[in-house]
């Protein structure tokens, strides 16, 4: 099963993708995580991608699709892969096509975890970073850090005003995936609200469904 995992920050993405890896024994591609592991071994086009990284600038598509299309080409990827992060945009989703058609493949289908601005804001504003660990907790969770006991604190980016910009970003450059997909009659959109079982559960049924 070949998918892509669409939604905006805060939707539930990372949880939801190690929960989709694990039931259908496909690998979790991330964007980050794939660039990272290009610059770690010295690719071709990890050298490229560390020139633009190194600088803090965006790494352009045709390199991330380059590096996209050598992941899904590793032997674990033999029943399918889940893409989280990518693509971002439409001309990445093209040349995605592209790539996979190329070797006789399709996406099977594309999840848009979809929740509202508002419940974004919750969700993100709500959340604590342990300044010695990392370790991320929720508002209930105190003023300490219950792996390490350093001081919680709420990052610069989750503040309300930056997870307006923030969704507004992701509105700009991803969300014509949405409809990039629907055309396609690919997409199945997933309400991500209630707890991470339940939104499990609707993903489930719809992949499921699928087989």
């Amino acid at each position: 099963m070949r998918i892509v995992l669409l939604g905006a920050p805060g939707a539930g993405k990372g949880t939801q993708a190690e929960l989709i890896s694990e039931k259908y024994g496909i690998p979790h591609i991330s964007t980050g995580d794939i660039l990272r592991e290009a610059v770690r071994q010295g690719t071709e086009l990890g050298k490229s991608a560390q020139t633009y990284m190194s600088k803090g600038e965006l790494v352009p598509d045709d390199v991330v699709i380059g590096i996209a299309a050598e992941r899904i080409d590793q032997p674990d990827t033999k029943n399918g892969f889940l893409l989280d992060g990518f693509p971002r945009t439409v001309v990445q989703a093209e040349a995605l096509d592209k790539a996979l058609a190329e070797r006789n493949q399709r996406l099977d289908a594309v999840v848009n975890l979809e929740v509202d601005e508002d419940e974004v804001v919750r969700r993100l504003g709500g959340r604590k970073l342990c300044a010695k660990c990392g370790a991320i907790h929720t508002a209930a969770s105190g003023a300490t850090c219950e792996q390490c006991g350093e001081e919680l604190i709420t990052r610069a980016d989750d503040q309300p005003e930056a997870i307006r910009r923030r969704l507004q970003v992701y509105k700009d450059q991803t969300e014509p995936l949405v409809g990039y997909y629907d055309r396609a009659g690919i997409l199945k959109r997933i309400p991500a609200v209630g707890s991470v079982e339940e939104v499990f559960e609707r993903v489930s049924r719809t992949l499921d469904s699928l087989t």
